[in-house]
């Protein structure tokens, strides 16, 4: 349950922060986008461009303010929802997050997950306990089961009557009980079995937790070797197109067409890196819940 519990807070605290990187994605290409309208409009009274382009333009504008009213809307959710887990009562515009969103070039090998997980997962642990108490069940079983001799031993001090010198008597005896039927023979077979039974359970739960791991390992490497390139290579070349055609197009160089291109190319790369951002850190979060401690940061 706390673990649960731990995954869903985590995962809405990384909505919250991926909310906020498209917020301010947004805000930065719309002052972008106003700042090249800017030019236009100067262009226009000129005569270097036509009035259908500069409306062309004009409208385009509303594409980028339905990106940042969009991109509030998402935050104001993000923050209620992890407010709601919190159960804090700050009202949402006096509260905000802050943490790195990003990614580490490299994890660690599939191999030290799994170790780790094998000492810290709690329901494998419970399910390891289970297996010791069937077997002290089982040997109580067979404790309760067995039978043991009675010694007894006795002092008086009364004369005898055959000897009225002797005052002092000592007595001692022993009784072994013959064991003919075992009337506790079900219990023993009972607490056998219940051994057998929670080992395979926890077999079964080892399994469940190698699967768990792998999976979430999986779908993690996965986002990290989609994220390599972007960051190493697609954001540069995005905000290269994007600079060189708008300089372009500002110089008569492009067409208008061109132009908006670059800029929705720009901000579809934009939008999928902050995305895959996003899908890492949930990956993350899962392989934590599947490991059952904090291993990926």
């Amino acid at each position: 349950m706390q673990r649960n519990l731990l995954f869903s807070l985590r995962g809405a605290f990384v909505q919250t922060l991926q909310a906020d990187a498209v917020l301010r994605l947004a805000n930065g290409n719309l002052t972008y986008f106003d700042h090249v309208l800017d030019v236009s409009r100067e262009r226009y009274k000129v005569g270097d461009i036509a009035q259908v382009d500069l409306d062309r333009l004009e409208l385009q504008r509303v594409q980028y303010e339905s990106d940042v009213q969009t991109a509030e809307v998402n935050l104001r959710t993000a923050k209620i929802q992890l407010l709601m887990l919190l159960n804090d009562r700050t009202p949402v515009e006096q509260f905000d997050v802050t943490g790195p969103y990003d990614f580490p070039d490299q994890i660690a090998p599939l191999d030290e997950f799994r170790k780790v997980a094998l000492d810290t997962r709690p329901d494998l642990k419970a399910a390891m306990q289970s297996v010791e108490k069937a077997k002290t069940d089982h040997r109580l079983a067979w404790a309760n089961g067995s039978t043991d001799p009675v010694v007894a031993a006795w002092y008086s001090r009364n004369p005898s009557f055959n000897n009225p010198f002797d005052f002092n008597t000592l007595g001692a005896s022993v009784s072994i009980p013959l064991r003919i039927f075992d009337r506790n023979q079900g219990e023993k077979l009972r607490t056998q079995l219940e051994i057998g039974r929670n080992q395979r359970l926890l077999d079964a739960n080892r399994a469940l937790v190698f699967s768990d791991v792998d999976s979430a390992y999986a779908t993690l490497t996965g986002n990290l070797i989609l994220l390599r390139p972007y960051k190493a290579r697609y954001l540069q070349q995005a905000v290269r197109v994007r600079d060189t055609i708008t300089f372009s197009y500002q110089r008569g160089g492009a067409s208008l067409l061109d132009f908006l291109n670059a800029l929705n190319d720009y901000r579809s790369v934009e939008r999928s890196y902050l995305t895959l951002i996003g899908s890492y850190l949930m990956a993350a979060g899962q392989l934590n819940l599947a490991v059952g401690r904090e291993v990926v940061p």
